[in-house]
């Protein structure tokens, strides 16, 4: 008996000698196996349309091993084409080239991949492409993702003082970081046709003057994509970032600024658009004029400024400031499409406000005004004058229109041959201090029927009229401004809002 129990054990050892390597779990076990080839979530890396000198987003890439036993990565490498643009990190390591990875059955790799791209001598104006390859080695297989980067030059601003009389070409892009100051006394001219991208943040504060396309003088139909538009938006350039609000700061008047003028420009995906701020109210009121505009997909996020004034956004805002508007359209607003605070005057000629903000839960007016600042127990108090004709005031609030303590300012305020949208106005005669629009040839809670809305539409909005809009024809016309939006000519019976209706 006393030999049985080392006999037991020996035989016990030989057995788990035997036994072990079978328990190692199967997907740990490798193979060399040629057929056991590497999968990817994707064929290409494509960057949408980077600028020179500045890092992309990281992108993605999963590898698979399919197979049931584990599989060893003898090298990931970039193939090193145009100067390596292109940073890769795989499992948290960083670099170009990794050796001897071994991914399990049925398990993955991640890489992620960054780029940043150089001029190359490439032209100024134009989209160039940057190509690279990420090589994968397993048991004799060569396997290939390709890297593709759309890049741009552009003029860079960081944070930057302009000199004097500065004009902005067209000829690339200008990309702001931190913000661009137009000092007083200066000039910003920016040529037909200048791409302006702001980062999370930027914007163009104003002290001199600013023209916008002052000298454009079209002799034909000025469509969306024309390539003379002035256009302004995030440097985000994913198609995901298309339509999102509030990229950027937006373009900022302070006190002191001279008469500026805004024309054939597209202000998209801004906290605000174009920005008086003169909560002082020193006179004369910065003066900013307006043509030819698009405000799109404005929302502040509760922007605040010194004082403090507390605010949300707005395409045109004015504290204590003068804005002339014409031929002009407001669509997908956050808050407020134009509010004027604290005095001011506003004109709008031939206004399009189309804010169906399917994005928001809006609470607000379109149109908002006030005698006194958006904060608690005002100091100072300056009656605003407000004048709307000829424009439509429509979108998915029932009150589009807000004058705030208005008995103190009812004879400033002038509406005449507009579409509005408005419960609380919606009288013939002013009472109670409100001002009363169904009058002087104002059309009150019919719907204008615009071609393609968010009731109707899921995108490629239309804000022209329909064919069979009750609004068409309603407006008067007005001997200064004979062209539309879009520079078609006005009719003699002309239509309200942005756009004149042509006839298919």
């Amino acid at each position: 008996m006393r030999y049985i129990f080392p006999l037991l054990l020996l035989l016990a050892m030989l057995v788990s000698t035997v036994l072990l390597p079978g328990c190692e779990p199967k997907e740990e076990l490798l193979t060399t196996d040629s057929s056991a080839r590497l999968e990817f979530s994707t064929d290409t890396v494509m960057f949408d349309t980077v600028f020179v000198q500045t890092r992309t987003v990281s992108k993605r890439l999963w590898v698979y091993n399919r197979n049931k036993r584990a599989v060893q990565v003898e090298g990931i490498r970039l193939s090193g084409a145009y100067g390596q643009p292109y940073k890769l990190l795989i499992n948290g390591d960083s670099g170009a080239a990794q050796q001897n990875l071994t991914i399990r059955g049925k398990d993955s790799l991640l890489i992620l991949v960054k780029a940043t791209l150089g001029t190359n001598n490439q032209p100024l104006n134009k989209p160039f492409l940057t190509e690279d390859q990420i090589q994968f080695r397993t048991n004799g297989n060569e396997q290939l993702v390709r890297l593709i980067a759309y890049g741009q030059n552009a003029y860079f601003h960081f944070n930057e003082t302009l000199p004097c009389n500065a004009v902005w070409r067209n000829d690339k892009p200008h990309v702001i970081y931190g913000g661009v100051l137009v000092n007083s006394n200066c000039t910003l001219t920016m040529q037909e046709g200048t791409r302006v991208y702001c980062h999370a943040g930027a914007g163009i504060v104003v002290r001199g003057q600013l023209r916008i396309n002052p000298t454009l003088q079209p002799t034909g139909e000025v469509k969306p994509e024309d390539p003379r538009i002035v256009r302004f938006q995030g440097d985000r350039l994913e198609s995901f970032y298309n339509d999102i609000p509030g990229q950027w700061a937006g373009i900022q008047f302070d006190p002191g600024s001279r008469p500026s003028v805004v024309r054939f420009c597209d202000l998209k995906n801004a906290s605000f658009g174009l920005l008086v701020y003169n909560p002082e109210a020193r006179q004369p009121f910065p003066k900013v004029t307006v043509e030819h505009t698009t405000f799109r997909n404005i929302s502040g996020a509760a922007l605040t400024f010194n004082n403090p004034i507390p605010f949300d956004g707005a395409g045109i805002l004015g504290f204590s400031g003068d804005f002339d508007v014409r031929n002009s359209l407001f669509t997908n607003c956050g808050e407020y499409a134009v509010a004027g605070f604290q005095g001011g005057t506003y004109n709008l000629q031939y206004c399009t406000v189309a804010n169906y903000t399917p994005q928001f839960r809006r609470q607000t007016s379109s149109l908002t005004f006030s005698d006194a600042l958006p904060v608690q127990n005002p100091t100072l108090r300056v009656a605003p004058r407000v004048s709307i004709e000829n424009s439509i005031v429509w979108g998915s609030f029932e009150d589009e229109l807000y004058f705030d303590n208005s008995s103190t300012y009812l004879a400033q305020i002038q509406v005449r041959n507009s579409v509005l949208r408005t419960q609380e106005y919606q009288a013939a005669a002013d009472a109670g201090g409100k001002p009363g629009l169904a009058r002087n040839g104002n059309l009150i809670n019919v719907n204008p029927k615009f071609k393609r809305t968010p009731d109707n539409a899921a995108e490629r909005f239309d804000y022209r009229l329909d064919t069979l809009s009750p609004a068409s024809n309603r407006a008067v016309p007005l001997p200064a401004l004979t062209n539309d939006l879009r520079n078609l000519s006005r009719s003699a019976t002309p239509d309200p809002g942005a756009y004149e209706r042509v006839n298919p």
